[in-house]
């Protein structure tokens, strides 16, 4: 991809951005200029901006236009602006996660992978707004109300990483933060043509965060409109090895994929199939080999018998100590805290079972293919006020229905990765690449050849 500064600056890359700063032909203070200009013009639209530090980082910008007028930058991510999502803590800024219980909570350090961030010189525009803990797959809270999609204003962007793929999408930063618990980056990035990154487990370490609401589930890790950025931002927060992201710029080699499209035969929209299975197309003309296969029954019991308990009782734990809970939640997370007082410790003990077996499917799985081909989620955005689509392909779901295709990935840890798969109609469609552990930088790799078969087009919304 090519440096053209004549574009609108909000619309260039990380890696772009490194190499116009590198010549003087633009400055990280003009381009935060630009971004700002754009937030200004998006946000009454799509709400995606849980606050902005516009003062702040225009501090971070004036810095790095120094550093970088005396050839001296930090990183590759120096003056390059992101936004964090509301649930991971930066010095100084609301850190109120979705909650009324959280609303004063301002924290005087930045978590770990932020504390890297800013140390390289990143450029935080301000948080993203999330739902209510992080728990629910659409964007909606107490306290910022309606996050929408910046390709249909009336749809969802997803959730729990709404804010940050609206913001992303539309514009507003060039890379973004975020976690992911159950597919929290993945889902959403699909939902709005974007690449979203999910480490590993204790790929990304973290220190100084809020509490585990899914404990041994959650991950940091960074969704952008362009592959080649994500091995840039891993680089500075995935661990410390030196050079330990190198890998990623080589072209993967012929992989072996097993492709599921459904998960124990659960409905998947007829649009979101088409394009994912245009997308194995896609990738067996770039040399792999892909076998559409059953996905093991485990993961659907996974689904059905441990993700209740495991997400329920982690949010109950966290507010064991809170007396005001009752009146400040809302009724979604009432109901999901009730459920997680009413769990007891042998159904944990049995959900931490069900998840030993899929562990051992998995290996299974991985023992006779490189990698794992879904759709990103089974249904296409739903109305941005409503919490999940009641109706999938002509079939009633509960409110997991969407998210069928994620959460087996969190509770084994293994690394996975939102590929844009083109559109259905005028709605973006993703596709999830699972690899086994130790595979992050192998996803990363395919990434960068998907981008470059053109995989993705570097399409925008319509508007404004």
């Amino acid at each position: 991809m090519s440096t053209d500064t004549r574009a609108p600056l909000w619309q260039l890359d990380a890696c772009a951005l490194g190499a116009a700063y590198r010549t003087g032909a633009l400055t990280p203070l003009a381009v935060l200029d630009a971004h700002l200009e754009r937030l200004n013009m998006v946000q009454p639209l799509i709400n995606a901006m849980a606050c902005v530090d516009a003062d702040g980082a225009r501090h971070a910008a004036t810095a790095s236009t120094e550093r970088w007028r005396q050839g001296r930058p930090l990183s590759a991510l120096d003056g390059v602006p992101m936004t964090v999502k509301d649930n991971i803590q930066l010095a100084g800024l609301p850190c109120r996660w979705g909650s009324r219980l959280w609303q004063d909570h301002r924290p005087a350090v930045d978590e770990s992978p932020v504390a890297r961030l800013r140390a390289a010189g990143a450029v935080f525009l301000g948080k993203t707004a999330v739902p209510e803990f992080t728990l629910q797959g659409y964007t909606d809270s107490p306290l910022t109300g309606v996050t929408r999609n910046p390709w249909d204003a009336a749809l969802t962007p997803g959730g729990s990483s709404g804010g940050a793929v609206a913001a992303l999408a539309a514009g507003v930063g060039v890379l973004a933060l975020g976690t992911d618990g159950g597919g929290s980056i993945r889902r959403p990035a699909g939902h709005t043509g974007l690449y979203g990154f999910k480490p590993g487990w204790n790929v990304v370490p973290r220190e100084q965060g809020l509490p585990e609401v899914l404990p041994g589930l959650e991950v940091i890790g960074p969704m952008a409109r362009h592959a080649r950025d994500l091995p840039l931002a891993m680089a500075v927060i995935g661990g410390t090895v030196p050079g330990a992201w190198r890998a990623a710029e080589a072209a993967s080699q012929p992989l072996r994929i097993a492709y599921w499209r459904h998960i124990a035969g659960s409905p998947v929209d007829a649009d979101v199939l088409a394009r994912c299975d245009a997308a194995a197309q896609q990738l067996c003309e770039l040399g792999h080999t892909v076998e559409v296969t059953e996905a093991p029954a485990d993961i659907q019991a996974f689904n059905q018998q441990a993700w209740p308990v495991i997400s329920t009782t982690g949010l109950a734990h966290v507010l064991r100590d809170a007396p005001r809970a009752a009146d400040e939640l809302s009724p979604a997370l009432a109901a999901m805290w009730a459920c997680g007082e009413a769990w007891r410790a042998t159904d944990l003990f049995e959900a931490q079972a069900v998840v030993r077996r899929l562990e051992r499917a998995l290996e299974k799985v991985f023992s006779a293919h490189d990698l794992v081909l879904t759709p990103c989620s089974a249904a296409l955005p739903w109305p941005a006020d409503e919490s999940h689509p009641p109706v999938i392909d002509a079939q009633p779901v509960d409110g997991r229905g969407h998210a069928v295709f994620t959460a087996f990935v969190n509770a084994t840890g293994l690394p996975a990765m939102a590929l844009p798969a083109g559109r259905a109609g005028h709605l973006p469609v993703g596709v999830q690449l699972v690899a086994p552990a130790g595979g992050d930088a192998l996803l990363l790799a395919l990434g960068l050849q998907w981008e470059q078969s053109g995989g993705s087009a570097n399409e925008w919304p319509l508007w404004p």
